[in-house]
């Protein structure tokens, strides 16, 4: 009974704080929805500021997984960590010495990453159909629409590098700006 009465009141919580900060909601969702229509327009673009935007990540989180390293020197691990720490580096290196060549790496990861989610996802709705009755088709479609979205990229390379990612994101943040700006509206009127 305690676990029940904490979670209604998590639950208050979050709709009294959504209701008082709708307008912030509603901001950062167009925010969202107009970032995400401007990297489909220009999807190549797009594509390239995540590379380097990734290849300023990697670099980042790999010195600062130097410095925790070498600070922590005499804990078990030390080699693992260091290593993991010199890619993280190179890694984001690599990204912004050569975006575009990164552009077209990340977008046969975006490929391969598509087909395995599709593989699992069918496999995941085979194993469960009869648990999941009717909704198990809905897996399906979608691991199937994984693997042919995976085709796509991946039979248009090099020339799908220019599009892939770019495409990806801009629908992320319009989908994601849609569900904000949905809430928003919803929290206002209650």
């Amino acid at each position: 009974m305690p676990l029940s009465n904490d979670l209604d009141k998590l639950r208050s919580e979050m709709q009294a704080a959504v209701k008082a900060h709708w307008k912030a909601f509603l901001f950062e969702g167009i925010l969202l929805v107009v970032l995400g229509i401007a990297a489909m327009i220009v999807p190549a673009f797009a594509s390239l500021a995540v590379t380097i935007f990734l290849g300023w990540m990697f670099l980042i989180s790999g010195v600062g997984g130097l410095i925790a390293t070498f600070w922590a020197r005499n804990m078990p691990g030390f080699w693992w960590s260091l290593i993991s720490a010199a890619l993280a580096v190179l890694a984001g290196m690599l990204l912004l010495a050569r975006p575009m060549q990164g552009v077209l790496t990340l977008t046969i990861v975006v490929g391969a990453y598509f087909i395995a989610e599709g593989v699992a996802t069918i496999m995941y709705a085979l194993e469960h159909r009869r648990e999941l009755s009717g909704r198990w088709s809905w897996l399906m479609i979608a691991g199937l629409m994984d693997i042919v979205i995976a085709f796509f990229i991946i039979a248009g390379l090099p020339e799908s590098a220019g599009w892939a990612i770019g495409l990806l994101v801009g629908l992320n943040l319009m989908f994601g700006g849609a569900t904000l700006i949905g809430m928003a509206l919803a929290a206002r009127n209650t």
